[in-house]
């Protein structure tokens, strides 16, 4: 017990230097660097001109296919580094765009987000890269976007993979109360890297750490803490609103396109959490439940559960998982 509570102080004072000495990025994340050269998509969108980082790496030796990869809430393309490595290894090309209002692409200050917009920015994208056909594969929030791509564009994706996509269920119908975005603004300037980095353990590792997990805690947290992080703040806080007002659950049995669930069992994640009343907190985020039955409603689904891992298999297991995943898609 002695040693168990030695262990835990200790990994707290690590913590708490470790805050202590986060770096301030840009608001456009500079500062961090990326695993592959970062390339720029200029577009108009709602009346203002745009840019949209992404990474486009090409295999040595190329099975013909392309995988589109679209990050979470509180991720980056540069997340996918292992998950790049592997798929670039195994002959396809890979696509990860940073999103409007994402880590190096633009932060307009003001911008209607919707997973139909950010969809339609990725086919513009795509589009100027003249690639048609292509997987897509997109993990916790991402996993939301990419079932509205599929929706909105079955023709050109060959297989959709959802990666502990966040939206099984509809929170605000399970007893989240609404949350306006002045009060998402002001939680968000309380970010901090401690907070992050407790809160990536309980769900994204399943209670694990590695000192290698640190990075993208600093990714995330440096933005918060840089010159930009009013700006960074503010589009986080509309982002959430997007996410918890503008569920995909209920549009699952339209899908059209061949989907493969990918789900670590000890992700617990669920938007507004904190907030529920403590009868549905409990209910909130049980993704063995909720995988099975986006599976059942999703025509033409595969999936496979993994029973020890969080939110973030591509990080916390890489090896493991990228093997997997390469075998999936080779199925």
């Amino acid at each position: 017990m002695l040693q168990r509570w030695l262990g835990i102080v200790l990994l707290g004072l690590s913590w708490s230097a470790l805050a202590d000495k986060t770096p301030e990025y840009g608001v456009a994340l500079e500062g961090f660097d990326y695993p592959y050269p970062v390339r720029y998509f200029e577009f108009d969108s709602q009346q203002q001109s745009l840019r949209m980082a992404y990474l486009d790496v090409q295999p040595d030796d190329a099975n013909g296919q392309t995988v589109v990869l679209l990050h979470g809430k509180n991720f980056c393309a540069a997340t996918w580094e292992g998950t790049i490595e592997a798929l670039a290894g195994a002959g396809y090309r890979v696509i990860a765009p940073d999103q409007i209002g994402f880590c190096k692409s633009a932060k307009p200050a003001h911008y209607q987000f919707s997973f139909h917009q950010l969809a339609a920015n990725t086919r513009a994208l795509l589009d100027s890269l003249d690639i048609k056909e292509h997987l897509i594969m997109g993990h916790s929030m991402g996993g939301m976007l990419a079932t509205r791509y599929a929706l909105m564009y079955p023709q050109r994706v060959s297989r959709l993979v959802l990666l502990n996509p966040i939206g099984l269920e509809d929170w605000l119908a399970k007893g989240v109360p609404y949350r306006d975005v002045q009060a998402w603004y002001e939680g968000e300037l309380r970010s901090n890297a401690e907070g992050m980095r407790r809160y990536q353990q309980a769900t994204y590792y399943a209670g694990e750490w590695r000192p290698e997990f640190d990075r993208w805690v600093t990714m995330q947290a440096g933005m918060f803490a840089g010159p930009g992080r009013e700006r960074v703040a503010w589009l986080s806080a509309l982002t959430y609103d997007m996410i918890l007002t503008q569920p995909v659950y209920y549009e699952f049995p339209r899908l059209r396109v061949p989907t493969l669930l990918l789900i670590g069992e000890q992700d617990n994640t669920a938007v507004g959490k904190a907030s529920a009343p403590e009868a549905a907190r409990r209910a909130l985020g049980n993704y063995p439940v909720l995988a099975r039955e986006a599976a059942a409603r999703i025509p033409d689904a595969a999936l496979m559960l993994f029973p020890e891992w969080g939110h973030s298999p591509q990080v916390q297991a890489p090896a493991a998982f990228h093997r997997i995943l390469i075998e999936q898609l080779a199925d």
